[in-house]
């Protein structure tokens, strides 16, 4: 393999981790987001999303206000990094939120600006192979079959006010615990790669005391994502995206609400500008909306990622001199 070649096939590994979006956002991660790079990358997102529907995007117990008509713009930055732990690929990462949410909620205007709950992610490759520590590993590197340990642990400090019902901050604690499956379709080649990809997880949540006065308790939440992903050519790829969840019912001082059942499906393009920046564009919608108590929600996303590695940056340097 040519230099040139092999130099951006391992640049491009920096920027496998996807776009680190929330999972606020209907609730799912876009396609190729676990996939595996190179230990030692690293990687910035900026990240924009504008919703709209009957829940708050900042909430991802998805708890719905039947008459309630919400528009959000949500803006967040995280960093990302991949390591090896014990021979197995590793990742932490840490997301910001911040943005605005208004509308009607109960014929009463209600609007929230400022910054969101942080979000705290680790995941642990269980099954598949070994961490890519160097050139030669990424070079071989095929997925095959992989699984991973996923733990999320949201911090409820962001902006709250517990006199109306749609917040960016949520007042209480909520953690995400799953398995992301990689599963490999075919050759490993760039410009022909596909994926089927799955997400199972369950969100626990913890209580809210002071929900306009009142307690908000949380069941568990089931949901389910899945990718069917594409590479169209060595820089552009696209994926078709599917979402589930199901239970999650909302308790308000002993009047219980109902549970969610409810599918959403979406669209992801992604395309590689260099070997640095990367860039996604995604819609997402709700489908089975149709009854008051069901979730609905239309998300337009856009994204950069910065991502970079020091032993690629050094070879860049060579190679420039």
């Amino acid at each position: 393999m040519k230099t040139p070649a092999w130099l951006r096939m391992v640049a491009a590994t920096v920027l496998a981790m996807g776009a680190l979006a929330p999972p606020q956002a209907l609730a799912q991660m876009p396609g190729r987001f676990y996939w595996k790079p190179l230990s030692g990358a690293n990687a910035v997102p900026v990240i924009f999303n504008s919703i709209s529907g009957n829940t708050n995007p900042f909430d991802p117990s998805h708890m719905v206000m039947p008459d309630a008509t919400l528009d959000t713009n949500m803006a967040m930055v995280g960093y990302a990094r991949v390591f090896d732990l014990a021979d197995r690929a590793a990742m932490a990462a840490i997301i910001l939120q911040m943005g605005n949410i208004s509308g009607g909620v109960a014929g009463v205007t209600e609007t929230s600006r400022g910054f969101g709950d942080p979000m705290l992610e680790f995941t642990y490759n269980l099954i598949g192979p070994k961490a890519q520590k160097n050139i030669p590993d990424v070079q071989r590197y095929q997925p095959g079959f992989s699984l991973d340990l996923l733990i999320d642990v949201v911090l409820p400090i962001g902006e709250y006010d517990s006199s109306q019902q749609v917040n960016l901050g949520q007042n209480r604690w909520y953690t995400r615990i799953g398995a992301p499956i990689v599963w490999q379709l075919g050759d490993w080649v760039p410009g022909r790669r596909t994926t089927l990809e799955f997400l199972p997880v369950v969100w626990l949540f913890g209580d809210n005391n002071d929900f306009t006065g009142k307690k908000l308790k949380t069941d568990p939440m089931f949901q389910l994502d899945a990718h069917l992903t594409r590479d169209f050519t060595q820089s552009l790829w696209g994926g078709l995206d599917f979402t589930y969840y199901k239970g999650g019912g909302s308790t308000i001082n002993g009047v219980a609400g109902g549970d969610l059942n409810n599918v959403g499906v979406g669209l992801t393009l992604g395309y590689t500008i260099n070997d640095n920046l990367s860039m996604t564009v995604g819609y997402k919608t709700t489908l089975n909306d149709s009854k008051p108590t069901d979730v609905r929600m239309d998300a337009f996303m856009f994204t950069l990622v910065y991502g970079w590695h020091p032993l690629i940056e050094g070879m860049k340097r060579l190679k420039s001199e």
